[in-house]
């Protein structure tokens, strides 16, 4: 006889699974006419002394010697979820920490108020302020403003997620998804560039991974650098984006008695050796679109210093470029072999750069129902969250918690077990949140007290999808 498929109701799709099948996340699964959990609970030892240990929860090849001491911490990952919300959290356990009681309340949230922020650092202009950030062709977030020395990037949030087409919201979901599980994902700017970010790796621009994240800018650079230059060269001009500095008019050469040199820069002078806007955004030298660095300059003034053999070294803030010049006789700077004696202040430049990485923080809205698989009074658990008196961690690690109204969190994802987050083709992201309060604020705020268990009890009968021989 043919076997009935079975309901899952581990999320709002309700997917009707087969025999042996999984349902349309991949993460339940029909066996033997029970729905299981096919990723393993994730548990951490913080006792190991390299750091945390990641330990798979009901796996074969795991002995539980991890449980010999009250030492260990259930996470919400592979937990499953509380879908629907009024039942309480999969699993809430207690501990004993530092002689307190205490009881986590974890389970899997499925947010569709979320997104990430990621930082790449590089110097290339990737795409200018509020450009469509796009990921195979849909559009999934935009540009948001710079900071020092790296791009900023705003991909998913509630109207790319379910706000849009189908499509839209899939890809969305996709890629919010790898980009929390630490994975590489493409993605284009619209009148920008092709890029490929990845947690903890460094960003890979137009085809080429971007090495060093710039050591300031151009002001920045002269003034920490202005000494290294006294005397092996009469003007040094860093070229930048935002603030190309030159020694010679700045405060610290000044201050180092540096003589006038007759220069003239193409930009707007902001202070003495400062200058902005002295070319476009771009990939070439310090994040501009010039390839020659001369284009930036006028013509020199033999009345305030320019004279025939006179040197220059123009040079990014990364070191990655950068030219020696004379003067000629009509002062006119022609290329010229660095000196030794001037290559150790480049390098000098190189070394104080930081290597350029992408840094992906998820950005979540624990609001809703799913707070009442904490406590039967939700807002109790947001105001106890607000006044401290409960933890939140997401997959073991603490994220930050913006003020203001709801729990709204930020975690940097490197710092999670890898794979702690899922999906659920609503399409919405599921993420692991654990909730630790001392048991008698539990009590206060209205906590699901009967299914309070022991860690050895999780660890022995599992949870409500599926138990320890589902997951052999």
């Amino acid at each position: 006889m043919k076997q009935e498929k079975i309901r899952c109701d581990a999320c709002p799709i309700l997917c009707f699974i087969a025999e042996g099948k999984s349902g349309a996340c991949d993460r339940y699964a029909n066996q033997n006419g029970k729905i299981i959990r096919l990723d393993p609970l994730i548990i951490l030892n913080n006792k190991i002394e390299k750091g945390e240990q990641i330990k798979p929860f009901l796996k074969a090849n795991w002995d539980g010697e991890t449980t010999k001491e009250d030492n260990t911490f259930i996470t919400a990952i592979g937990s499953g979820t509380t879908y629907p919300d009024y039942k309480p959290a999969p699993f809430i356990f207690s501990s004993k920490i530092e002689g307190t009681d205490f009881v986590t309340v974890v389970t899997e949230a499925i947010f569709s108020y979320c997104g990430v922020k990621i930082k790449v650092d590089t110097d290339r202009h990737l795409g200018s302020e509020r450009s469509i950030v796009r990921h195979k062709g849909e559009a999934i977030g935009h540009v948001m403003t710079s900071e020092y020395g790296s791009q900023m990037l705003s991909l998913g949030g509630v109207d790319h997620l379910t706000g849009g087409s189908k499509l839209e919201g899939r890809l969305t979901c996709d890629a919010l998804m790898r980009l929390c599980n630490k994975e590489a994902v493409e993605l284009s700017i619209d009148e920008g560039l092709n890029i490929i970010v990845q947690a903890g790796k460094p960003p890979i621009i137009e085809g080429v991974k971007e090495d060093k994240m710039r050591v300031g800018c151009g002001s920045a650079t002269i003034g920490m650098f202005a000494s290294q230059w006294v005397g092996l060269v009469d003007e040094v001009v860093v070229v930048d984006d935002h603030i190309t500095g030159v020694v010679s008019e700045h405060q610290a050469g000044k201050v180092l008695d540096w003589k006038s040199t007759g220069i003239s820069i193409k930009g707007r002078r902001s202070t003495p050796g400062r200058y902005f806007q002295v070319a476009n955004p771009g990939t070439g030298w310090g994040g501009t679109d010039i390839e020659n660095p001369l284009t930036i300059l006028g013509d020199w003034n033999n009345k305030k210093g320019a004279f025939p053999g006179l040197t220059m070294l123009m040079v990014s803030t990364t070191g990655e470029h950068y030219a020696y010049y004379q003067l000629d006789e009509n002062l006119k700077p022609q290329k010229k072999p660095i000196p030794k004696t001037l290559k150790p202040s480049v390098k000098l430049i190189e070394e104080n750069c930081e290597p350029a990485l992408c840094t992906v923080m998820f950005v979540g809205g624990a609001g809703g129902s799913l707070r009442s698989g904490v406590t039967k009074n939700p807002i109790q658990l947001t105001k106890s969250v607000k006044n401290k008196t409960t933890n939140i961690t997401c997959g073991g690690v603490k994220p930050y918690i913006w003020p203001g109204g709801g729990i709204t969190l930020m975690v940097d994802v490197f710092d999670m077990p890898d794979n702690s987050f899922g999906y659920v083709p609503t399409p919405a992201i599921v993420a692991p949140l654990e909730f630790t309060i001392d048991n008698n604020q539990y009590k206060s705020i209205g906590g699901h007290l009967n299914n309070i268990r022991s860690k050895k009890d999780i660890i022995d009968k599992g949870g409500e999808y599926g138990n320890k021989k589902s997951f052999l």
